[in-house]
Parts: C-alpha cells; structure tokens; sequence
C-alpha cells in the first residue's frame, strides 16, 4: 500500500509541475495577444499619419513608444519615456514581429516587463512600435497557483493514504481470512473449508474455486487411502494361504503332499501376480496417457484372438465376416476383451456369446460419430440396476463373488473403463433378455470408435 501511495503522490506532484507549466505559457501567451493586438492598432495609426499624442493605451500597466530606424521616439503613451526606447535598437530586428523581456527598471514598471515589436510606418520612414506590458500579474498568478498546490498537496496525499488504507484494509480482510482458514486446515491434515465472505466479489469467488479444489483433493485423497487399504488387504490374502501352506507342510514334513502344496503355491503366486499387474496397470493409467501408437485394429481378427484363448463351450464368437476397423492400441483393446470375457465366463451358467455388428451412430443423426457394437453376453446370475455403476469402482466385488477360488479382485471393470475412456468409447450394463431387470444374464455393450476400411481406396 505505501508503494501505491508513494506512486500517487509522484503523480499528483507530476501534474502539479504540468498545471503550473500550462498555466503560465496560458498567462504568457495571453499577455503576448493582448500587447499585439496595441501594438498592431497603433501601426495601423502610423501607417496612416495620424499617430495622436499622446498614444492612447488601456491600462496603467501598459507603455507604448514608436521609434524610427534611428532609435528615437517619435511618439509614447502618457507613461511612456520619452528619450529612451525601451528596448535598445541593437536588440531589434526591423521588419520582424518580436517578443522581448526586460527589466521593470527600463520602463518604469515592477518586476519583469514583456515588449513586443511589430514593424510600421512605410519604406521611406520605417518606425516600429513598442508595446510593453508587466508580467507582475502573472506571476501572481503563477505564485497564488503555487501556494495552493503546496498547501492541499499534502492534505490530498493525507486523505488519499487514509482513503487506501481504509479501502485496501477492507479488501484484504477476506484474504487474512482465507490465509488463516489455510494454515487451520494443514493443521488439520488437509480437512475443511475456507471461510467465504459474504460480498458477492472476486474474493468470494475465489474462495468458492479454492473450497471447491478442497473437495476435490479431499475426494481423491479418501480415493487414495481406500485404494491403498484394499490393495493392502488383497497383497495380504495371497501372502497370508502361501505362509499358511508352507507352516503345514513344515510342520507335517514326513505327511505333506508336496505336489499339492506346491500347485496351491502356484495358484497363489499367480493370484498375486495378476493382482500386482493389475495395480500397476491402474497406476500408470492415473499418470495420465502416455506417448504411445495408435493405428487401424480390425476388431473381427482381435476377437477371434480373443475367443480362442476359451473353450467353446461356453465362449462363441458371433461376428461379421466384413472387416470391422477401429482405432487404439491393440494390446489396450485386448485387455478390454480379456477382462470382459474373463469375468462373463467366471458367472456364467452355459455359455457366452461374444459378439460384433456393423458401425451404429448412438448421436441419432447421419453425420454423428460412428461406433461399433461389441457386445459379451452371458446367461448368468446379472447384476442388479442399483450395482451396475457401483462395479466399475476399484475393488469392488458383489458377495456372490467374494470366493477365493471363483472370485477376482475387483480391479477387472475397473480397468475396462479407463481404458474405454483412453480409446474414446463408452460401457454400459444391461439386461441379456430386454425388459427383465437383474437377469438371469448379463449383457455388456462396448461401444469402439469406428473406422473406415483402409484397405478400401
């Protein structure tokens, strides 16, 4: 604030340097048009011959001569000597409009005198008249101006400071308020809120933003913490069966049945490695997407790469024999298909249809963005409307599939959708049979953005 009043004071005093500036070229230029304009009046007289004696001038601060080439008066007003021109010859240029100062002592005024000389007469007697006005008026003027701008100068910086402080006290106040509302809340480890002012202003919009990113840090801080619970609660099941298996067979060394023990090991190490894969799979797709190549994926070839990996029973593929052309990452829309397979299979009773059709437009018209249908159906238990947006979440297992043996994780859904999100498609559940709600059968529809065929000129 004192930089800001320091600034407005060397303003005020800048303007106050011009003020006078104009003010006295204003007086000046004044007194030069008045002392022309007798000065071109009594030419006018002497270029006619009748040049009356005295001149007659207006005003006691006024003194008018006509002189000749020679230098010597030939007329004056009544004030005005006589003998001596009031400006020396010398300093006379004949035949030019002049504007002269001289001292007040020359001409018989106080303080300095302005004389203008303006030509006159006719070639064979050429005379000039001089007219001189005081300038005493305007440096009277000049100085009351003066007085004034130095008393109220620092009487207006006073009031102004006053002003600032009282207005930018008033301003800032809110902003105190949300820095201590900020160093309570890291004193609370992140929780709560900012204070927001009750002035409908830039601070309070600020502190709605601020409270707002509050929400949203506290949002993927809880998200965070949750995730590292339940990751550290699914690495400990794993470890916990394979401390279990070795304690026992230690224990009953001469009774074990290492072959066993050692495929259970097996399906526990391999358990806990697709967890770790899948954890560090969803790490990487927080960071956000890296560089990576993209290009023409025919759907038709990477589902039935797909298909293949399962027996059939349950798994069939019904596709088009028309190439169906999408854009992404293979190994990222194989992923997609793996999850989704994976998890129809672990549910289902009989079968599961894997299945494709021709691009549809789910914008309505012909000139939205076209997408191709993939869909995996299967004729198991479904899942409720309440919990099919709740699936997608990490870790998150409906009770029928908490199973050691039958169950996952819970990370599968979710990586299926970040990675639709990354190949600009969209997921949703729904029914096998339309028009039940819940099941029997489950049916996911995966929309992927489609492609013309390149190999089409």
């Amino acid at each position: 604030m004192a930089v800001g009043v320091l600034g407005v004071a060397g303003g005020l005093a800048v303007g106050g340097l011009v003020l006078l500036g104009v003010l006295g070229w204003a007086l000046q230029r004044a007194v030069d048009t008045e002392a022309f304009r007798t000065a071109d009046a009594v030419a006018l007289l002497a270029a006619e011959e009748v040049l009356p004696d005295p001149l007659p001038v207006a005003g006691g601060q006024v003194r008018v001569q006509v002189i000749d080439a020679g230098g010597r008066v030939r007329a004056a007003s009544i004030d005005a000597d006589r003998l001596v021109p009031m400006v020396s010859p010398e300093r006379i240029d004949a035949g030019a409009r002049q504007r002269l100062t001289v001292s007040g002592e020359r001409v018989g005024l106080a303080g300095p005198v302005r004389v203008v000389a303006v030509p006159a007469g006719t070639a064979a007697d050429p005379r000039t008249v001089l007219v001189a006005r005081s300038l005493a008026d305007v440096r009277h003027s000049a100085h009351v101006v003066r007085t004034i701008l130095l008393v109220s100068f620092p009487l207006l910086v006073a009031v102004l400071a006053a002003v600032a402080w009282r207005v930018v006290g008033a301003t800032l106040r809110p902003v105190e308020a949300l820095r201590r509302g900020a160093e309570e809340i890291t004193g609370r480890d992140g929780g709560g809120r900012l204070p927001v002012p009750a002035s409908q202003d830039e601070i309070h919009r600020l502190a709605v933003t601020l409270n707002g990113m509050l929400g949203r840090l506290e949002s993927a801080r809880d998200r965070q913490r949750a995730f590292v619970a339940d990751a550290a609660h699914e690495l400990r099941s794993p470890l916990a069966n394979i401390r279990t298996e070795l304690e026992v067979a230690r224990r009953l060394a001469d009774r074990t049945d290492w072959t066993a023990v050692s495929a259970n090991l097996l399906a526990d190490t391999e358990r806990l490695g697709r967890l770790v894969d899948d954890l560090l799979l969803l790490a990487r797709l927080d960071e956000g997407p890296p560089a990576r190549v993209t290009g023409p994926v025919e759907l038709g070839a990477l589902l039935a790469a797909v298909a293949a990996r399962y027996p059939s029973p349950p798994v069939r593929l019904d596709a088009p024999t028309a190439p169906l052309w999408t854009e992404g990452d293979p190994d990222e829309l194989r992923r997609i298909l793996t999850n989704l397979v994976d998890n129809a299979v672990r549910h289902a009773h009989g079968e599961v249809v894997l299945a494709a059709g021709p691009p549809v437009h789910p914008g309505g018209g012909a000139g939205a963005v076209a997408y191709h249908l993939v869909t995996v159906t299967d004729d198991g238990p479904g899942i409720p409307v309440a919990d099919r947006e709740r699936v997608f979440g990490r870790f998150t297992r409906l009770d029928d599939a908490r199973a050691r043996d039958d169950g996952g994780a819970g990370l599968g859904l979710a990586i299926v959708r970040e990675l639709v999100r990354r190949a600009c498609g969209g997921i949703e559940l729904t029914d096998a049979r339309p028009g039940r709600d819940g099941g029997p059968g489950l049916r996911v529809r995966l929309l992927l953005p489609a492609l013309p065929d390149p190999e089409r000129p």
